[in-house]
C-alpha cells in the first residue's frame, strides 16, 4: 500500500480503487473493526498535540488526504499526495456498494440531517441500502444510552458506519466503539452529512477542482472556519519548516 509520512503522520497516496477494493474484501470476509481516517491539516495539527489522535491516524487502515493543505505540506517533504476526501469517498462507496449489497448506517449530524442525507443519496443511487440513522444529542451520552445505541447499530448489521460528529469528536467516538460496534468499517466524514443532505452548500465542482474549497467554506461559514483554518495554517507552516530542514540535512549529509 502506498503510504507517505509527514511528521510521522501517515497519508495514503495510492488510487481510490485500491481503497474500495480493500473495503469490499473486508466486508465480503465479514471481518470487523477496520476504519478509515479522513486526514486534513486540522486533524494533523491536533495529531501533533494529542497522542490519542495521532494513534488513531497511525493505526487506521487508510489515512486519506482531505484538503489541498495536506498536498502543500507533502510538497515540502518531497511527496506527491493524491486527495481523496470524505464526501467523495462516501459517494464512491454509495455507488460501488450498490451491486454488492453494502449496508450503510449514518451516525451523527444535526437533527434530521442523517435522514435527509439518506433520502438524497437514495435519489442518486437507487439501490443504496441505508439500514439505519441516529442523531445523538449535543451532550455526553449516559452509559446506558451508549449501550442502547451500540445495540441498535449492531441489530442493523451495517457494513459501514459513517460518523458525522466533526473533528476530533468523531475520531474519539470511533476509537471508543471500535470493538463494540460490529461493523467491518467505520469512517468519520464530518461535513459530508451537511453537504449530501443539502444542509450546507458544497463548493461547486470547478472550485473543488482548483483546490479552493476552503475559500468557499470560509465565505459561507466564517465563524466556524476561521479558527480551524488558523490551526491548518500553523500545521502547514510547521510541516514546511520541518520538511525543508530534513531535506537540507539530507543533502548536506550526502554532499
Amino acid at each position: 500500500m502506498s503510504v507517505n509520512r509527514i511528521m510521522d503522520i501517515p497519508v495514503y497516496s495510492g488510487p481510490p480503487s485500491v481503497v474500495l477494493e480493500e473495503m469490499d474484501r473486508v466486508i465480503s470476509a465479514r471481518k470487523m473493526g477496520a476504519y478509515i481516517s479522513i486526514t486534513n491539516t486540522e486533524s494533523m495539527y491536533h495529531a501533533l498535540r494529542r497522542p490519542d489522535h495521532l494513534k488513531f491516524i497511525q493505526e487506521a487502515n487508510f489515512s486519506l488526504c482531505d484538503g489541498v493543505g495536506v498536498i502543500a505540506a507533502g510538497y515540502f517533504w518531497g511527496l506527491k499526495i493524491n486527495r481523496y476526501n470524505g464526501p467523495i469517498l462516501q459517494l464512491d462507496c454509495s455507488e460501488y456498494g450498490q451491486s454488492r449489497g453494502w449496508r450503510h448506517f449514518f451516525y451523527g449530524g444535526k437533527e434530521g440531517v442523517a435522514e435527509l442525507m439518506s433520502e438524497k443519496l437514495k435519489e442518486q443511487f437507487p439501490q443504496l441500502q441505508v439500514v439505519g440513522t441516529y442523531c445523538p444529542p449535543f451532550r455526553e451520552l449516559t452509559e446506558q444510552e451508549d449501550e442502547d445505541v451500540v445495540r441498535m447499530i449492531n441489530e442493523c448489521q451495517p457494513d459501514i458506519v459513517w460518523v458525522g460528529l466533526g473533528l476530533v469528536k468523531q475520531e474519539a467516538w470511533i476509537a471508543k466503539h471500535l470493538h463494540r460496534v460490529k461493523a467491518p468499517w467505520m469512517v468519520g466524514v464530518g461535513a459530508s452529512f451537511d453537504y449530501h443532505s443539502g444542509a450546507v452548500p458544497w463548493a461547486p465542482l470547478w472550485i473543488r477542482a482548483l483546490g479552493l474549497e476552503w475559500v468557499f467554506r470560509l465565505i459561507i461559514q466564517p465563524k466556524l472556519r476561521a479558527k480551524r483554518y488558523w490551526w491548518s495554517f500553523v500545521f502547514v507552516a510547521e510541516a514546511a519548516l520541518a520538511g525543508m530542514m530534513q531535506r537540507f540535512q539530507g543533502v548536506k549529509v550526502n554532499s
